[in-house]
């Protein structure tokens, strides 16, 4: 059985979305989701319990990503083993798609993540720019993080579940793995909503900025770095000039956040989430 795990604090705007997509398939009762709210003071969980007796809603009292994850791994059934953010959007066609490598015991893959779709339209024109960038770099492509979901074998599960609490915890369990071990499956697709403003996306990017340093302290240098180097913004753009502008905003944004971020680096305050709530807007 599949177990599908949801940690939610305050999404009630956004979790029936992600629910109803979710239960696409009347006929697949061989789901197990687990919506785990930590720390709601809004109707996240009545609202995920209206979805019905496929849903299993657990309440904590803490705010907290990473005890809501522990919560839901207690309460979850089986494996493959599927974490999902609140605010995407991921049909039960996807997660088929997800899972059937890691039920493949002869492939190697523990740990798998689907394709990215980011929809632009409503954002302002800097955002756009700046995802234009980010969706091309070699590491946004390859790893799983940035995509609100991780799927895992039993294996891969014993692997992440070694890890500190992080606030990058989808960028450390993509790192946990090597590239034969983790896989971006295509003919998956997860809806990941953009910022619509630069304030919002500036919030996310220092976010970025103190959980990648955060990571960083607590990864061994074989397993190599997410971060963007001259050489990669250098290769985007001799493939394509057109760019330009976009790569311009890119670095605007990754100075601004890393100023930004300095304070909490030094201070190592990696428990401040930087929430953007224009994503979660209708």
């Amino acid at each position: 059985m599949t177990s599908i795990v949801i940690p939610a604090h305050n999404e009630a705007r956004v979790i029936g979305r992600l629910l109803d997509a979710l239960l696409t398939d009347p006929s697949d009762d061989a789901t197990d989701i687990v919506v785990v709210c930590n720390g709601c003071t809004d109707d996240t969980a009545r609202i995920a319990a209206e979805r019905g007796p496929r849903v299993r809603v657990i309440e904590i009292p803490v705010p907290s990503k990473h005890a809501a994850l522990r919560a839901g791994d207690e309460h979850a059934q089986g494996f493959p083993r599927v974490y999902v953010d609140a605010d995407v959007v991921l049909t039960a066609s996807d997660v088929r798609a997800l899972t059937g490598p890691l039920r493949d015991d002869t492939s190697g893959v523990l740990a798998t993540a689907p394709d990215r779709r980011v929809p632009l339209a409503g954002c302002a024109w800097r955002v756009r720019a700046y995802y234009q960038v980010w969706q091309r770099l070699p590491a946004v492509r390859e790893g799983l993080f940035g995509r609100g979901v991780i799927a895992v074998s039993k294996a891969g599960h014993d692997r992440i579940a070694a890890l500190p609490p992080l606030m990058a915890d989808d960028l450390a369990a993509s790192l946990a793995f090597t590239s034969g071990e983790r896989l971006v499956v295509r003919e998956a697709g997860v809806v990941v909503h953009p910022p619509r403003t630069w304030p919002d996306l500036i919030r996310r990017r220092v976010r970025a900025a103190v959980s990648t340093a955060q990571v960083e302290r607590h990864q061994s240098p074989e397993q190599g770095s997410a971060r963007t180097s001259k050489a990669d913004l250098a290769d985007l753009l001799r493939a394509e000039p057109r760019l330009l502008a976009g790569v311009v905003v890119f670095v605007a944004a990754a100075v601004v956040a890393r100023r930004k971020a300095e304070k909490a680096i030094r201070a190592e305050d990696f428990g401040t989430w930087l929430r953007d709530e224009s994503s979660r807007q209708n």
